[in-house]
């Protein structure tokens, strides 16, 4: 399944930033972006001339890790042999990760940007492999195969390849409940699924295009106005969806920024 086969996908992010330079380089030279467009306060990063990221320079901006926001931005990769191309290329780097997960629906490889905004990059396992309970799709956090997954490489790494997208968007919130209410009251997700302190909402049977958790953020309030890391999340819809949500614009109980745009709009 192609997370543009769902009613509402992911489109991208925008991400505030202290050090336009630095972060944009990380997400070139590590995560395999190319620079699509950008000017002195602004670099748009994307693979094979789609947009994915937006990073925005405001230097003033504090950092506020256990506000709600952005726990981590995930950039889904064709196939796991891509997946295993981009394992070898960070370890090749030294590039320390945070974590790596199989979560039955796909495998996971967590890590920082340099401002500490969390990035997931990842394959998904093929759909008919997928167990369901109900409605749901059934996700665990066990041990990842990454002897496995390199091994899984087939060459060296040479960038994002065709095909790569947000996948999903997992964000802080203050409360799951209160969460659930937003996602799928005003925007008409599904839950796909439920752990202690999150869980996960998507569109068209897929696993998850969005999630919120608690574990660093149980409580939180409105987000500052002159915080670094999520700016805004951008989905793309079909016109139907679109016209059934009666807006364009959103903001969660916390006040991050979720716009929602026709799909293929461009930048």
């Amino acid at each position: 399944m192609a997370t543009s086969d769902a009613p509402i996908q992911v489109s991208r992010v925008a991400l505030i930033v202290n050090d336009l330079d630095r972060v944009g380089d990380y997400y070139r030279s590590v995560i395999g972006l190319e620079r699509i467009s950008g000017s002195g306060k602004e670099t748009v990063l994307g693979a094979a001339g789609l947009p994915l990221v937006e990073l925005r320079q405001d230097r003033a901006a504090r950092h506020r890790p256990r506000e709600a926001g952005l726990f981590h931005t995930a950039f889904l990769l064709p196939d796991r042999t891509a997946l295993g191309r981009w394992l070898r290329h960070v370890a090749e780097l030294g590039i320390v990760l945070d974590g790596a997960s199989d979560h039955l629906v796909s495998e996971a490889i967590y890590l920082r940007d340099p401002e500490g905004n969390g990035i997931e990059i990842y394959a998904d396992r093929p759909r008919d492999s997928w167990q369901h309970t109900g409605s749901g799709v059934q996700m665990d956090t066990i041990p990842l195969d990454l002897q496995g997954l390199l091994r899984a490489a087939d060459g060296p790494w040479t960038g994002a390849p065709e095909g790569s997208v947000v996948g999903h968007v997992h964000l802080q919130v203050g409360d799951v409940a209160e969460a659930e209410r937003f996602y799928m009251d005003q925007l008409g997700m599904d839950r796909m699924a439920h752990m202690p302190g999150a869980s996960f909402f998507a569109t068209g049977g897929y696993h998850h295009h969005l999630a919120g958790n608690i574990w660093h953020s149980r409580g939180a309030g409105l987000r500052s106005a002159d915080s670094t890391g999520l700016a805004e999340v951008v989905l793309a819809a079909d016109p139907d969806r679109l016209q059934a949500l009666g807006a364009e614009t959103f903001r969660d109980p916390w006040g991050t920024a979720i716009r929602i745009e026709p799909k293929g709009k461009a930048a």
